[in-house]
């Protein structure tokens, strides 16, 4: 019973990462573009910039849950996987520093370079989650032992490099609609008419990987439900692109950010009972079960879950409510 609700909390928590991280992911590889001016690519930053740090504490916990729970689930994922998480971990190190180093020179091209190492460093990660995600439920190779025999190019396979254009384009969408949600003037135009063209190329690719992932991956106990997920995250991104046409900016974002949570409730329920499939053999299979903690350690973390985790979500509530206002260029205060 309790591997089940960790299981499920683990989902949660891959869902406000995806949520919360995916816009600010999003406005990141749209800095370069959108942002015409030095003051609109400080609009843009000055949008996240009380929170983006905050939404990355999401995957750490999410790590360290894994890690806490199902610890034969984490040894697998994070030595197989261990040199593209390298990859996400040294892009999302750059994207760090250059938030905090863009400014300290008056350089135009200083402040460009960095605008482009922002770039980066949100593009690789919106990219290789989709692929960690995608190779997680269509199953690696694992031998009887529990260990990964595969390398990195096992898992840049088709499936797996669609799963990642699937999770790049949607964040654009996300960040898109944030930035029309924060912004004001012409950016806040060219963010609107950014989450059509992104959302269009995002649905056409979340609808050939959801299709492929119900009908060309095994589906666990939980296939009915994974379909029902997937066909209501396609229905919210549809109702985000149509709200966004609206000029219904609150409703367009979320509509992304329901389509982003359903999307992780069909791959975790297509994934149930297994958190790891084999590819090699389905008997060597990491499932709730046999990857998971003691039940004392499982009740340990589940009480000092209930008491902790509505505090972190009061306080975040609270920080994005403090800072809910719109951003614009021409208030904010010259650069130093």
């Amino acid at each position: 019973m309790l591997h089940d609700i960790w299981f499920l909390l683990i989902a949660v928590l891959w869902i406000g990462y995806f949520v919360l991280e995916g816009f600010d992911f999003g406005l990141g590889i749209l800095l370069p573009f959108l942002g015409k001016s030095d003051g609109e690519r400080r609009a843009l930053i000055n949008a996240i910039g009380p929170v983006w740090d905050g939404n990355e504490v999401w995957v750490l916990v999410a790590g360290g849950a894994t890690f806490a729970a199902f610890p034969n689930w984490y040894a697998t994922l994070f030595s197989g996987f261990y040199l593209a998480l390298f990859l996400m971990l040294a892009a999302l190190i750059i994207r760090g520093v250059s938030f905090e180093f863009r400014g300290k020179r008056d350089s135009a091209a200083w402040r460009n370079g960095w605008d482009w190492m922002i770039f980066l460093g949100s593009a690789v990660p919106a990219l290789l989650w989709g692929v960690a995600f995608a190779n997680i439920v269509a199953g690696v190779p694992i031998d009887a032992k529990g260990n990964y025999t595969g390398d990195l190019f096992t898992l840049l396979n088709p499936y797996g490099l669609l799963g990642g254009v699937v999770t790049l384009t949607l964040f654009i969408t996300h960040g898109a609609c944030y930035i029309a949600l924060k912004t004001e003037g012409d950016l806040r135009a060219r963010a609107n008419t950014t989450v059509l063209v992104a959302g269009l190329v995002a649905a056409v690719a979340a609808v050939v990987f959801l299709g492929w992932t119900q009908f060309g991956q095994t589906a666990g106990t939980l296939g009915g439900v994974s379909i029902v997920g997937s066909l209501l995250a396609a229905v919210a991104l549809v109702g985000a692109l149509l709200a966004n046409r609206l000029g219904r900016e609150g409703w367009a974002f979320i509509g992304t950010a329901v389509t982003l949570a359903l999307a992780v409730v069909a791959l975790f329920a297509h994934l149930y009972p297994n958190v790891m499939p084999s590819s090699t053999n389905a008997a060597w299979n990491l499932t709730i079960t046999n990857a998971s903690s003691t039940d004392l350690t499982l009740t340990i973390m589940t009480v000092v879950a209930i008491v902790f985790t509505p505090l972190v979500l009061l306080y975040q509530g609270w920080t994005y409510y403090v800072f809910r206002k719109r951003v614009s260029s021409d208030r904010l205060p010259a650069a130093h």
